[in-house]
C-alpha cells in the first residue's frame, strides 16, 4: 500500500480490517442482541426554513460517491455518466442542483466528488465539457484509497499477475480515511466547513434539503442517516437497529445475520427502516472521533468472499474487506436519523411520473409513485434495458407493474393499475398499439 503512495490513514484502516479478519471475527449479529427502531423524527414532519439558511450554507459541503463503474449494470464507465432524462446525466443534474442553490441562496456551498482511479479520467473530461467552472474548484475531487485483496487460504495479498488492478479494488466505506489521509478534512475545517451531506452520484432522490440541513444543525448531532421505510422488495437488505449493550444505533446488513434469525431480519414490521446512504457528518466531530481511535474508526467488518478475478470463478477465492459508510453511526454516542420518502429505478424516473425542475431535481408530479419490479435476467443492465424499451411508458396511473421476461416496450403505451406482464404471454407492446392487459 505505501508501494502504491496510500496514506497511513488507509494503510490503518485496511490494517484494522485485517486484524479483525485474523482475530476471527466474524461479524454477526444475532436478533437477540439488538432492538427494533420503531420511532424515528420523519422529514414530511419537520419544520420549515427560517433566515439562517444563507449562514448554514456557507458551513456545508456536498459530497457525491462517484468511485462506482457501474459494472453490474453493464456499464464500463462511471455510473453518475448515464443519461437519466432529457438528455441530462447524473452528473449534468447533480451540477445544475448545486449552481442553483448557489444562485438562489447567495452562498458558495461547497461541492466535491469522490472518485476512484477508475472514474476519475472520464468524469474530469466529462466536467471538462460540460460544466468547466465546477472542475477549476479547489477540493472539487476526493480520489477514494484502493484495499488489497486477501488470500483467502493463506491470508497473503492476492496476487493475479494477468491484470495487477484486480489484486488492490478501490475500498468500500473508506470515505473517512480518505478524507483524513488527503488532508481535506483539515482544508474544509480551515475554510470553515462544519457539515458535510453525502450521498451516492446516482441517487436523484439525494438532494441538499435545507430543511434537513437545519434540522441536523439544531440537533447538534454529530451523524445523521436518512432512512425509507421497507416494504417487502427490500427485506433482504439491510436495517437500522440499536444494539441492547449500549443503546447505540448500528446497521445490520444480511451478510451479519445468523442463518437461525433470518425471519425476523426479513420482518419489515419489525425492522421497518433501511439506510438510504444519505448521509450527515458533523466534521468537528467526526476529527475528534477519529483522533481518539488512532486515526481510524471502528467500523464492523464485511467480510466479502469472491474471487480475485470477479468474472472468473476459477481463479483463487479471496477475501474482499469491507465496511459499510453508514455504519459510521454506531461510533458516535449522539447519532440520529431521520425517515424520507423513497427514490424510484432508471425506468420509472425516465417515465411521465418524474420531470426535472428548474432547480435541477427530478421530482413525482404523480400522487402516488408505481412500484415497479423488472426481471433482472433482462433488465439489470442498462444496455438491454435501453434495447427493450424503446420509450419509457406513461406510468402517471400506474399502481404496480411487474415483468418477467424480456417483454419490449415501444412507444405510445400508457400502463394503469396493477399488471404484472409475461413474456411471451406478452412478446411486444408495441408502438401505438392497444394493450389490453394493462388498460
Amino acid at each position: 500500500m505505501r508501494a502504491r503512495g496510500l496514506s497511513e490513514a488507509a494503510i490503518g484502516a485496511f490494517k484494522g480490517n485485517f486484524d479483525q479478519l485474523v482475530a476471527g471475527a466474524t461479524g454477526m449479529v444475532p436478533e437477540e442482541e439488538i432492538e427494533a427502531v420503531t420511532d424515528l423524527p420523519d422529514l414530511r414532519s419537520l419544520a420549515g426554513t427560517n433566515g439562517h439558511v444563507q449562514a448554514l450554507l456557507k458551513k456545508t459541503a456536498v459530497l457525491k460517491l462517484n468511485g462506482g463503474l457501474g459494472t453490474s449494470m453493464g456499464l464500463e464507465k462511471a455510473k453518475s455518466l448515464l443519461e437519466v432524462k432529457d438528455g441530462k446525466t447524473f452528473l449534468d443534474l447533480i451540477a445544475e442542483q448545486v449552481k442553483v442553490m448557489r444562485q438562489q441562496h447567495g452562498s458558495d456551498v461547497k461541492f466535491v466528488l469522490m472518485n476512484s482511479f477508475s472514474t476519475s479520467e472520464d468524469t474530469r473530461e466529462f466536467l471538462a465539457r460540460a460544466h468547466k467552472d465546477l472542475l477549476q474548484e479547489p477540493d472539487i475531487e476526493l480520489l477514494q484509497n484502493m484495499s488489497p485483496k486477501v488470500d483467502a487460504a493463506s491470508f497473503a495479498p492476492a496476487s493475479y499477475p494477468q491484470d495487477p488492478e484486480m489484486e488492490c479494488p478501490p475500498g468500500h466505506g473508506d470515505i473517512y480515511p480518505s478524507l483524513l489521509g488527503s488532508g481535506m478534512l483539515d482544508s474544509l475545517a480551515s475554510q470553515g466547513i462544519k457539515y458535510l451531506f453525502v450521498s451516492n452520484s446516482d441517487n436523484l432522490g439525494a438532494t441538499l434539503d435545507l430543511q434537513l440541513l437545519q434540522h441536523f444543525a439544531s440537533c447538534e448531532a454529530a451523524f445523521m442517516m436518512e432512512v425509507c421505510e421497507r416494504t417487502a422488495a427490500d427485506k433482504k437488505g439491510g436495517h437500522l437497529a440499536r444494539r441492547k449493550v449500549d443503546g447505540k444505533l448500528m446497521l445490520r446488513e444480511s451478510a451479519m445475520c445468523p442463518d437461525a434469525d433470518k425471519a425476523s431480519f426479513e420482518d419489515i414490521s419489525r425492522h421497518k427502516y433501511f439506510n438510504t446512504n444519505n448521509l450527515w457528518v458533523n466534521l468537528p466531530a467526526l476529527k475528534a472521533t477519529l483522533d481518539a481511535n488512532g486515526g481510524v474508526l471502528p467500523l464492523p467488518l464485511i467480510k466479502n468472499k469472491k474471487t480475485v478475478n470477479p468474472r472468473d470463478s476459477s481463479s483463487a477465492p479471496v477475501f474482499q474487506l469491507e465496511t459499510a459508510m453508514g455504519s459510521a453511526i454506531e461510533c458516535f454516542d449522539s447519532a440520529t436519523a431521520v425517515v424520507v420518502p423513497r427514490s424510484r429505478d432508471l425506468f420509472v424516473l425516465r417515465s411521465d411520473v418524474y420531470i426535472i425542475t428548474p432547480q435541477a431535481t427530478v421530482e413525482a408530479v404523480s400522487a402516488h409513485v408505481p412500484l415497479v419490479k423488472l426481471d433482472d435476467a433482462y433488465y439489470k443492465l442498462v444496455d438491454k434495458l435501453e434495447r427493450l424499451t424503446k420509450a419509457a411508458p406513461s406510468l402517471r396511473a400506474c399502481k404496480s407493474l411487474t415483468v418477467k421476461g424480456p417483454v419490449r416496450f415501444g412507444e405510445g403505451v400508457v400502463i394503469s393499475g396493477k399488471h404484472t406482464v409475461k413474456e411471451p404471454e406478452v412478446p411486444r407492446v408495441s408502438d401505438g398499439a392497444p394493450v389490453p392487459a394493462f388498460a
